[in-house]
This record gives structure tokens, C-alpha cells and sequence, in this order.
């Protein structure tokens, strides 16, 4: 009997993702065989585990999560052009040389699930981004291209922001405040949370007058890391609510059809997870 198919996700800690449960339902859809697993690497074993799976291991293709995503970016032999944007990877896959080839899928899926899920037409939108990390700066150029009217980008530490705006390029749309300054910049009609606030177990204080009256917020995280966020968009009256899970789903059919070559049905998976989730 042949060996399934050899797949992965790494990360620091990883017992709770649901990487697993969700590519073993894609391979269903087709009747793929496929093995995969979560590795535990702490920061300084990761560039050894990744070298062992792909190498002994005969992984095919990796899920990269927290922290490794930068790491993940650095140990490619190459990357698209999505992953060099944001400086990190989320998906490596391992190509017919043996090289193992970067990419991040984050911006598009988040994207994907506002838009053919939620049924959100981001054009025009004025949107206020939360953070300027590897997440941030992976969904900053999707939100960008998918049209919305300004893109505002809030971090802590303003420089990561301004060079993430200098790097969009487009200063009449994207453009960068301080953190002190959020509860007078306005409201915006779509926030997206890209810290690791939540993450961190951290509570927010935003400003209510954030949210605009039909605002959308939507925080890249799901479950426990999302709840401090989420309710405080309630609060502030933000008309739809959302997590990071549809997001979640999505990037993973980016990599499933990066691997396999077939697009998987993401919205079984996804109601699926969404009855066992708060």
C-alpha cells in the first residue's frame, strides 16, 4: 500500500488549529488520500523541522501559522508576489527540484469570504486597518485592489505603518495615523482588526465613534482570539460582525488547490466549523 500524501501545519502552539479537520474534508470532496498533521516547533527548531518534513518526512506542502510566517517567508527558495509583499508566507510547497516555494494566501481569502460570502462590494468603502504586522500588510494590498475608496492604517508603532503605506504607493487613497489619534480621525464604514490584540488575550478600548452606522468589522482571528474585538464592534453599533473563520477556510483552499489542483468546496466546511464555533 502507498504512503498518503505527506501535508502539515506548523506553528508554536498549533493542538487547537483546525487545519487539519479542514484538508481532510477537501480531500473527501475528491477522494484524495492524505496525511496531515500539526508540528509543534518552537521559533529556534522551525527552519530544522520545516528542512526534516520536506526532506525525511517527504511533505509535500505546509500550513504555516504564528510565529513562523516571516521565518517561513526567509526559508523559501522562492515566493510570489503576494508573500514578498508582506514580507511572510502561510502555504510552502515543495516543487518537483526539491525547493520549496512561498506563498500567502491571507490577503486574497479575506477578501474572498467578505466579498462571495458575505456578499460585501468593497468598492467605495472607506477603510480603517487595525495594525501593521505580517497580517496587516498581507490584507492591506488585497483591500486596495478590491477597491475600496481609502485605506487607513493605525499601528502602535507608527513607522511600521508608514512603511506600509509608502509601500502601497497610492497616497490619496492609503495613508497611515497614530494610535492617539483614533477617537478623532472620523468613522469608517469598514474595520478590519489585523492585531494581535486578541491574540494575546489583550481587551480593547477603541473609540466607539469608530463605527459608522452601517460600518462592517471584522477581525482576522476566530474563536477565543476574536471575542474582545467582536464585542466591542457590537457595542460601538456596527451593523455586521464577522471572524477570521471564513477567512480561515478560504486560505486553506488557496493552498488545497496550490497542492492538489482542484478547488475545493469551501462552504460546507465552513457551516460545518461554524456550528461548533461561538
Amino acid at each position: 500500500m502507498s504512503r498518503p500524501l505527506q501535508f502539515a501545519v506548523f506553528g508554536h502552539p498549533i493542538a487547537h488549529s483546525l487545519s487539519p479537520h479542514i484538508h481532510r474534508a477537501f480531500a473527501q470532496q475528491f477522494g484524495i488520500d492524505l496525511a496531515y498533521r500539526t508540528i509543534d516547533a518552537e521559533p529556534l527548531a522551525f527552519a530544522d523541522a520545516v528542512k526534516h518534513f520536506f526532506g525525511e518526512g517527504e511533505g509535500r506542502g505546509a500550513n504555516v501559522t504564528l510565529p513562523h510566517k516571516a521565518a517561513a517567508f526567509a526559508l523559501a527558495d522562492e515566493r510570489t508576489q503576494a508573500a514578498t509583499r508582506a514580507g511572510t508566507a502561510n502555504v510552502l510547497t515543495r516543487l518537483p527540484d526539491g525547493r520549496l516555494s512561498a506563498h500567502n494566501t491571507d490577503g486574497a481569502a479575506l477578501v474572498r469570504d467578505l466579498t462571495d460570502r458575505h456578499d460585501l462590494d468593497l468598492r467605495g468603502h472607506d477603510a480603517l486597518l487595525l495594525g501593521a504586522g505580517g497580517a496587516a500588510r498581507a490584507v492591506a494590498w488585497s483591500l486596495f485592489e478590491a477597491g475600496v475608496q481609502t485605506l487607513t492604517i493605525v499601528n502602535r508603532s507608527p513607522d511600521a505603518a508608514d512603511a506600509l503605506a509608502d509601500a502601497i504607493g497610492e497616497p490619496s487613497r492609503v495613508h497611515t495615523r497614530y494610535w492617539e489619534d483614533l477617537s478623532n480621525i472620523g468613522s469608517f464604514d469598514l474595520i478590519v482588526n489585523a492585531t494581535s490584540a486578541g491574540t494575546l488575550g489583550q481587551s480593547f478600548t477603541l473609540p466607539f465613534t469608530l463605527a459608522a452606522s452601517r460600518a462592517v468589522c471584522y477581525d482576522l482571528g476566530y474563536g477565543k482570539a476574536a471575542i474582545s474585538f467582536l464585542a466591542w464592534a457590537r457595542t460601538a453599533g456596527a451593523r455586521y460582525v464577522y471572524d477570521g473563520l471564513g477567512m480561515l477556510v478560504e486560505q486553506a483552499a488557496d493552498a488545497f488547490q496550490l497542492w492538489h489542483g482542484k478547488r475545493p468546496e469551501t462552504e460546507p466546511v465552513y457551516q460545518s466549523l461554524r456550528t461548533q464555533s461561538p
